[in-house]
């Protein structure tokens, strides 16, 4: 058994975990001590061109705001990702799997398709195999915003957005699968009645591992306006709101701890993993990174920064709100995860970096650094997608507060303005993005100031960025090893299914890394310190103000231009 804490886990055993994001699919591969020893991934635009997506997804010019993945693509990836990662990997040590995927987005099988997933041949690639077993060739993402409508008639049928949020977890937003699932009976109807079953991105992938079809983990499942989040299964009066014969579609739902089933021949086959190798259920990729980061303390806020921004934390007593949703913990069936969700991540930042900054991440930096805090009242409200939190269509919006100092917030006054000048740009997207997470977290009961925060996704790696989120937030940040904190978190999953299993019931994730963090992949450092410098506590009050004050705003811009609530 291995040392260090980890007596649990079989001294020579590995533990593999995927994720499966909007632009690639990623693997981590951890030893019994928890040290990575593989990394990879396949980047979907790139290295799978003739799929025809960009930034990992399909925009339909026909109908505005429908955004689509082609689900092969995902299974062409996943053959590619372990042929990489053979030469790297002794896969007959790989003790157990898991995985972590985008959030909400649906996959409908054609009838027979389980017969198919049954009966993969080994001496072909997972792709071609599976053409004919699709009853729909795009899978609906969460970046899709076109079912408004669906959104409003679900909402309506179970009495209203705050209802709905208490009953399943979150209000109905358009990325989330009940309504998306009711829009494709609605106006696919020959596509809803083709399909034999409904799978989340995360068991679609899981049911290509195991060779038939793989549970929705609960979760994952409480994105989709489907679930109770109480009770942790289906909502009949939900299933009924969304879609008829629904419920023998989207299948029963798991603990994300329970092992979806036993790796497929033709994983054996094809790349020599050991028969009888677990695959612990899938989950989505925020909760996942929940895993990866050990997010345990509900005084901590981990936030994501990636082509979505999500913040989250952990609570014992859930207070389901119109802005944020409500999941089970995906490694404590005693906790809840609060997450917020924001469309505008990483792409909004790359488009005012080419627009601002001569695309260069350097000079977008140096500009965000000789700008002070508070941007002299300069806010910027940038959406380069249709917007879930606040509910905006695209559109850039720029104000100029007044009057900045401690005072009532009566007494500051925003003027609009076209255009700031490029450092301005900089501050304003950066701090903006942060303003709106601190003001939205604490409408939803999330600690503010919190203790610490724990950044992951691509952009933690980036300094100024994160000086700026210890300023907002009035806290230290920390961030961890790898910013891929989703895989990492899956292959830790993983390893706890594992050890479930051999207990033959639900043990404590620690148990997995009961000797601590340090000298683990899961160990962090201290990326940005906060009150250590004299101004501190003032700047955190000031900061405060402009929240109040964004927020004020932004109910006026939702108001004037906001997608029906």
């Amino acid at each position: 058994m291995a040392a260090d804490g980890c007596s649990l886990l079989p001294d020579d055993s590995l533990f593999l975990g995927f994720d499966c994001s909007t632009q690639s699919l990623k693997a981590t591969v951890l030893d019994a001590s928890l040290a990575i020893v593989a990394h990879d991934a396949v980047h979907f635009d790139s290295e799978l061109p003739h799929y025809g997506t960009e930034g990992g997804v399909r925009r339909d010019a026909a109908e505005p705001g429908r955004i689509v993945s082609p689900p092969l693509m995902w299974a062409e990836a996943l053959d590619l990702l372990l042929q990489r990662l053979k030469p790297k990997v002794d896969f007959g040590r790989v003790a157990a799997i898991s995985g972590s995927a985008q959030q909400h987005g649906s996959v409908y099988w054609g009838h027979g398709a389980g017969a198919v997933l049954a009966s993969l041949d080994p001496a072909s690639g997972l792709a071609p195999q599976l053409a004919g077993a699709l009853a729909a060739p795009e899978s609906p993402v969460w970046m899709d915003s076109s079912s408004t409508a669906q959104c409003r008639e679900v909402e309506a049928a179970l009495g209203g957005a705050l209802a709905l949020a208490r009953m399943t977890g979150c209000r109905a937003h358009e990325r989330c699968t009940g309504p998306q699932i009711r829009k494709m009976f609605q106006t696919r109807r020959g596509i809803y009645d083709g399909t034999e079953r409904i799978s989340l991105v995360s068991s679609f992938m899981a049911s290509l591992l195991i060779g038939g079809y793989a549970c929705i983990d609960q979760t994952d499942g409480a994105g989709m306006n489907l679930m109770d989040i109480e009770t942790r299964q289906l909502r009949q009066d939900a299933i009924e709101a969304t879609a008829p014969d629904l419920e023998v579609k989207i299948g029963k739902l798991a603990p994300a701890h329970a092992i979806a089933g036993t790796l497929a021949p033709y994983f054996v086959q094809r790349f020599q993993f050991t028969r009888n190798c677990p695959v612990v259920q899938w989950s989505g990729d925020n909760p996942n990174s929940l895993a990866g980061l050990a997010l345990s303390n509900p005084g901590d806020l981990a936030i994501s920064l990636g082509t979505s921004d999500t913040v989250f934390g952990v609570t014992n007593v859930p207070e389901p709100s119109l802005d944020g949703n409500i999941l089970p913990n995906p490694v404590d069936p005693k906790t809840y995860m609060v997450m917020l969700c924001y469309k505008n991540g990483s792409l909004t930042r790359e488009d005012i970096r080419d627009r601002y900054a001569e695309k260069s991440w350097d000079v977008f930096n140096n500009l965000l650094e000789q700008t002070d805090p508070l941007n002299g009242g300069k806010l910027g409200f940038y959406y380069k997608e249709h917007e879930i939190l606040p509910p905006l269509p695209v559109g850039f919006h720029r104000y100029i507060v007044d009057t900045l100092a401690s005072g009532p917030l009566a007494e500051t006054e925003e003027r609009l303005t076209d255009e700031f000048d490029p450092p301005s740009e900089v501050r304003a997207l950066i701090e903006g993005q942060f303003l709106s997470m601190r003001g939205h977290a604490e409408r939803c009961g999330l600690p503010v100031p919190p203790n610490r925060i724990i950044a992951t996704g691509g952009a933690s790696t980036n300094h100024a960025i994160l000086k700026t989120m210890a300023s907002v937030f009035g806290c230290p940040v920390y961030t961890v090893q790898r910013p891929d904190s989703a895989s990492l978190g899956a292959a830790l999953r993983a390893a706890h299914g594992l050890i479930c299993k051999q207990q033959g019931e639900f043990v404590p994730i620690s148990r997995v890394y009961s000797g601590g963090l340090d000298g683990t992949s899961l160990s962090m450092r201290l990326a940005v310190p906060f009150g250590d410098c004299e101004g501190d506590d003032e700047l955190l009050n000031r900061y405060a103000l402009l929240v109040k004050k964004r927020l004020e705003i932004e109910q006026k811009l939702v108001e004037r231009f906001g997608r029906v609530k």
